[in-house]
C-alpha cells in the first residue's frame, strides 16, 4: 500500500475532484467511473475511508475475501 503522507506523483494512475451532496441527514458523494473500473467496483461492494489527523483522506475498496 501506498503511504498516503508520502505520495510519488510517479505512483499516481488519476486525479480528480467530485461534489459532495448534503440533504439533511444524507451524504452523498460520487466515484468517478475511471476509479470504479480500475477497482472494479460493482453495486454493494464495500469501500473503506481513513481519516488522518492533518485531514488527508485515503479510500479504498473492501476486499470481499
Amino acid at each position: 500500500m501506498v503511504d498516503p503522507m508520502k505520495i510519488e506523483m510517479n505512483d499516481v494512475e488519476y486525479i480528480t475532484e467530485t461534489a459532495v451532496t448534503i440533504r439533511e441527514t444524507r451524504r452523498r458523494t460520487t466515484l468517478p467511473k475511471v476509479i470504479v473500473d480500475k477497482l472494479e467496483i460493482k453495486d454493494k461492494d464495500r469501500i473503506r475511508w481513513i481519516l488522518f489527523k492533518d485531514g488527508t483522506i485515503l479510500l479504498q475498496k473492501v476486499s470481499n475475501d
